[in-house]
């Protein structure tokens, strides 16, 4: 009975096709779930509360559960390819022990069949992952923690699905960049619901933290926001809009005991509020249980810290960017989340000046993570192939 009970409080909702979900759904996650729902009578509570007085509580949901994470990026082709199991192997031997996976990739795809209405209504599910219950028994045998990526408001499927819910030119035709991507309108509520919505089901998939990418503005708005046509709420500014959706991310996902996280520019920590791209480092920061800053040495311009090419010297970019991040989260002390950064395993052979990534500048950039009191991060690298030998721990 508690079992059916949690399932109604934490997964249930009426327009789900039950005999899909439960492909998705493994007795110990209900078991977990009923768990969560004990909780919240439990003398240490591990969600957010609102005090009668008004007051917010902010709780990381796994404060005392989950381990340092230190990972890897993974595809939902690689995922769901051999490839997986040079990353497991990875992963085995060495003290990696996350995994970030697309489950709602770049294009926009979700990436397996929920069996939501909700989501599927739109046409943006793609079957690249065939089995999602499979890759999580996998992750769980070896005890490698899951964490979903959704990309967010860049989404060139649901633009093209809804484009009165994406920027159009002013002849009526889609706006999209120079690369021929398209973003939805951070304005629009029901894109938040709908990505919620995608959350939620990898929740119930297993994976124990979400992490919404592209949390902004396409780069460069502020140049076209007037002349673009789209839906706008002249009371919210563009970095009201962003931070109201990670707060409304929270509010929906923080009860299921599930780690909320954003991946956000790292120079956003170095500069005031990035008003063109609606990205305002701490107000992200107050509602995530981890920040995770995309600190790669290749993303910085020439003259960064005082560095000709920054991708050249990877210990004094990551450094640097980490005394930033520091200053800038002391404002924010009390609700100061988790910093989790992703770095560089790829050769930028696109930046002027550029040095080849190995075993050393990998592990430079762990060295200055480690300097300046950094004890987690996450690995980039497209393709999905990473460097051997690296001691990710730096052993005497």
């Amino acid at each position: 009975m508690e079992i059916l009970l949690a399932l109604m409080l934490m997964i249930w909702n009426p327009a789900h096709d039950l005999s899909k979900l439960h492909e998705h759904i493994r007795f110990d996650h209900l078991v977990q779930a009923v768990e969560r729902a004990r909780e919240y009578g439990s003398e240490k509570p591990k969600y957010d509360e609102v005090t009668a007085s008004g007051e917010w509580i902010k709780r990381d949901p796994q404060q005392d559960e989950a381990p340092v994470i230190r990972g890897v990026y993974a595809s939902a082709h690689t995922a769901n390819g051999a490839r997986m199991q040079s990353i497991l192997q990875l992963l085995e031997e060495t003290e990696l022990n996350a995994i970030v996976i697309d489950i709602k990739e770049d294009e926009g795809y979700v990436t397996y069949e929920t069996g939501n209405p909700e989501i599927e209504q739109y046409g943006t599910t793609k079957r690249i992952i065939r089995d999602i219950g499979h890759v999580m028994d996998q992750l769980e045998q070896r005890n490698i923690y899951p964490i979903a990526r959704i990309v967010v408001f860049k989404d060139k499927v649901l633009a093209r699905q809804k484009p009165e819910w994406s920027f159009l030119n002013p002849d009526g035709t889609l706006w999209a960049n120079n690369r021929g991507e398209h973003f939805v309108n951070p304005y629009i509520k029901e894109i938040w619901e709908y990505n919620v919505e995608v959350a939620k089901q990898a929740v119930q998939a297993g994976f124990k933290e979400i992490q919404f990418d592209y949390v902004r503005f396409p780069e460069g708005f502020e140049q076209r926001a007037d002349r673009l046509i789209y839906e706008r709420d002249d009371t919210m500014s563009r970095t009201e809009a962003i931070t109201e959706f990670v707060r409304y991310a929270r509010e929906q996902l923080n009860p299921l005991g599930v780690r909320v996280s954003v991946d956000i520019f790292g120079y956003a920590a170095s500069v005031p509020a990035a008003e063109g791209i609606g990205q305002d480092f701490n107000e992200i920061s107050k509602y995530v249980d981890v920040i995770s800053p995309m600190v790669y040495p290749s993303h910085y311009g020439p003259g960064w810290f005082g560095v000709n090419v920054p991708d050249a010297q990877p210990y004094t970019t990551i450094y640097n960017a980490m005394i930033d991040t520091h200053r800038k989260l002391e404002q924010i002390k009390e609700v100061k989340p988790i910093i989790r950064p992703w770095i560089q395993d790829f050769t930028a052979t696109w930046v002027r000046g550029y040095i080849p990534y190995g075993k050393k500048e990998v592990e430079e950039q762990i060295r200055a993570l480690y300097d300046t009191g950094i004890e987690e991060f996450l690995l980039w690298n497209a393709s999905n192939v990473y460097t051997e030998g690296v001691d990710y721990l730096l052993s005497p």
